[in-house]
């Protein structure tokens, strides 16, 4: 069961109390799941009870429990338990890593990506500073990414430089056109001029002006180059390079991946993503998606190591499972870093 269908049995659930007469609420039209929270279980928790405990007129620890029977009963659910003031934590089936990491590898790095296009147009409006050009750029991929139709705007032509170095693009210079919604202005904390962002390169600068939150002054030094655990973008693409490795590794030992369920915390970690996708969109904060990838670098980095047979050990089910699942946080992580406009090599 991938987030998704999980999402609409939950939404099931809803529809089925409402329908006994047990609840009486407006059916809502989506249902968010997430990584469980500190003090939850499970492979994935939902705050639905608390949105429908006011409109209700009850606890929502009762509510929670009226949703608890109910998903007790849905194919692929394994238990179900209440947690704090109504949170519901789901434990999935044996299948759940199986078909999660099934979704990723068929969808590629375009999981996490809108089933189509929306409905929504969003105007996207910069000052002519190399910061907010960064993260407008950013913030207009990963908008487009979840179906919106973006136009970017910078107040006047943009450097050169800002092009042909950090890649940045814009759909328009100079003064506004006609356009039938308000434009949102992308406005960051700017970069200091001294030292010039540029000197990073391309991808260590988006990184240094994409990663820290849009009100947080970012730090330009050659901490962002350095091949060590202290620098965050080195962890993400050294992660991304290793699942890579392991691919081309078990190819020479005989074997493919074939996803399986593999029990580790990277897995709600790959099921979150499209929601960290979706949240980095509507609070338009690239920052959000860094630091996730930050997040499955570092989760993932621990499997690793477990992923090929070692010695005389043969190739067996466990080892397919957990290099599928490692090809998946890979697919996570090198889209994710498309999506900030930041390469992911195969070799590092």
């Amino acid at each position: 069961m991938t987030p998704v269908e999980l999402s609409r049995t939950v939404l099931r659930a809803v529809r089925r109390a409402v329908d006994d007469g047990v609840l009486c609420v407006a059916v809502p039209e989506r249902v968010v799941v997430t990584a469980p929270g500190p003090g939850g279980c499970g492979d994935y928790a939902t705050n639905v009870a608390l949105q429908l405990a006011r409109p209700a007129g009850r606890p929502p620890v009762d509510v929670a429990e009226i949703l608890q029977a109910r998903l007790l009963s849905a194919d692929g659910i394994r238990d179900v338990v209440v947690t704090g003031p109504g949170f519901l934590n789901i434990s999935l089936g044996d299948t759940a890593s199986t078909a999660l990491v099934e979704e990723i590898l068929r969808r590629g790095t375009r999981y996490g990506y809108a089933g189509g296009p929306s409905a929504d147009f969003i105007p996207l409006r910069c000052p002519h500073e190399v910061r907010a050009v960064v993260v407008m750029d950013a913030l207009g991929r990963i908008l487009r990414s979840q179906g919106a139709a973006v136009r970017t705007r910078c107040e006047d032509p943009l450097d050169p430089r800002w092009v042909d170095i950090l890649g940045a693009r814009v759909d328009a210079d100079g003064a506004q056109e006609s356009v039938s919604l308000p434009e949102f202005v992308v406005r960051p904390v700017p970069a200091p001029a001294d030292p010039d962002p540029l000197q990073l390169g391309r991808d260590a600068a988006r990184w240094a002006l994409l990663h820290p939150a849009g009100h947080d002054r970012p730090r330009i030094t050659d901490e962002h180059l350095v091949q060590r655990e202290s620098n965050p973008l080195f962890r993400v693409r050294y992660a991304h390079a290793r699942t890579r490795a392991l691919s081309r590794n078990a190819a020479d030992l005989g074997f493919d991946a074939e996803p399986g369920d593999v029990r580790h915390d990277v897995a709600a970690l790959l099921a979150d993503h499209p929601r960290v996708l979706a949240q980095a969109a509507a609070h338009r904060a690239p920052d959000r998606l860094a630091r996730h990838l930050v997040t499955v670098a570092d989760a993932v980095l621990p499997l690793l190591p477990a992923v090929l047979p070692r010695g005389a050990e043969k190739p067996s089910a466990t080892h397919r499972a957990r290099l599928a699942l490692a090809e998946a946080a890979g697919t996570v992580l090198a889209g994710g870093l498309s999506l900030l406009g930041i390469d992911a090599p195969d070799h590092l």
